[in-house]
């Protein structure tokens, strides 16, 4: 049986995923509990291993997705530098807004339109910078990690919920990195999670912000960082159900061999559009070039005279028909773009992904599309 799951969040289950795996779920028990903290981590520990972070990092589970842990390593590391933001898409414009409007840090931003991403070699590395690894609205994602400067005096605050898990993540560039389980794994929301480097941590405890802090966004015990937080304390009660899912969709990951696996499975999925786009003559990639091109949040643009001829409203009314004719069908669900994003089409094609499921959504997107475009 064929997988119509598409969304770019929360992303398709595991192949084979289903209730049975949450059997053994401590629900109703206490995440202070042994047992409860026993599982908390163990999800650490086995995140961390698969996704190779140093030692020498931190990595907990916070509260409100990948949202509530970004907004927590702002509140809490940004305000003695200069701060840079880069903005390509609907989040990172988010962070922008959030940096200058709540923190009010007037940072300098570098915006680049939907498909291209700005110039990453002209940052003032005396900052910090702000960025996410993939525009999971654009399909747009960084090239390499050879733009992040070694000797770096600001911290890097890396929002990378989409990129986790399904592309490589050079460490040594990293000071803050955060993600969500809904995300490449599959696995349940409301859940986000932390990685701190040691010059992040060293900036948490020589550093107090100016800002009231939420107690959901307090790092700090005793003047010095809370590493409880990172063994499993949570600052507020996680489901425990959404914990064991975790632990599920982290065992399929070691089973099927890890973090190389896990990329080459979502390459693979983007091979299959490449393929289809390299010989249908209406549809493109929204990114600009193949080196920033997204392997997880692939976003397509229709290419067609009599479309583009077309008011916004009745160009996204068009890609709203064809979504809605293929969820119908079964065949392809939460396929269009993100509403801030140029009209067009959004596929998750992270490792949760079959590529046989994603040629058959691209031959029912052909076959619908294809017509819709005739009748124009």
């Amino acid at each position: 049986m064929n997988n119509p799951n598409f969304s770019s969040g929360p992303c398709s289950k595991r192949p084979g995923w289903n209730l049975e795996v949450l059997k053994d779920a401590a629900v109703g028990r206490s995440h202070r509990s042994s047992l409860g903290k026993k599982k908390l981590a163990q999800a650490i520990d086995e995140s961390k291993k698969i996704l190779g972070v140093p030692d020498d990092y931190l990595l907990g589970i916070l509260p409100a997705s990948d949202t509530g842990a970004f907004e927590l390593a702002m509140w809490s590391l940004l305000g003695p530098r200069p701060v840079t933001v880069l903005v390509w898409e609907s989040f990172s414009k988010g962070w922008a807004n959030d940096v200058s409007k709540e923190l009010k840090l007037n940072p300098r931003i570098l915006e680049a339109d939907y498909g291209k991403i700005p110039d990453l070699y002209s940052i003032a590395w005396s900052n910090d910078v702000v960025f996410v690894a993939n525009g999971t609205t654009s399909g747009v994602k960084i090239p390499n990690w050879n733009w992040i400067s070694d000797t770096r005096e600001g911290l890097t605050l890396c929002d990378a919920t989409s990129a986790a898990f399904a592309m490589y993540i050079d460490w040594s560039k990293i000071d803050v990195l955060t993600y969500s389980w809904q995300k490449c794994l599959g696995g349940e929301a409301a859940h986000g999670i932390l990685v701190l480097g040691p010059r992040a941590i060293g900036r948490i405890e020589s550093y107090d912000p100016p800002w009231p802090m939420p107690k959901i966004f307090r790092l700090k015990k005793g003047g010095k960082l809370n590493e409880t937080i990172f063994r499993g304390d949570t600052i507020n009660t996680p489901s425990m159900m959404c914990v064991e899912d975790c632990l599920d969709t982290l065992k399929w990951a070691t089973e099927i061999g890890g973090l190389e696996s896990l990329i080459g499975r979502s390459m693979s999925n983007l091979r299959v559009i490449e393929e289809w786009v390299d010989k249908t003559p209406w549809i493109d990639f929204l990114a600009e070039s193949s080196d920033i091109r997204s392997n997880t949040s692939v976003c397509l643009k229709i290419v067609n005279d009599a479309f583009e001829a077309l008011s916004k409203n009745d160009r996204s009314a068009f890609i709203k028909d064809v979504a809605t004719t293929l969820s119908r069908e079964n065949i392809a669900h939460d396929i269009s773009a993100y509403k801030d994003a140029p009209p067009g089409f959004r596929f998750w094609c992270g490792p949760t992904i079959e590529s046989s499921d994603i040629r058959q959504a691209i031959e029912g997107l052909e076959r619908v599309c294809s017509q819709k475009l005739k009748e124009l």
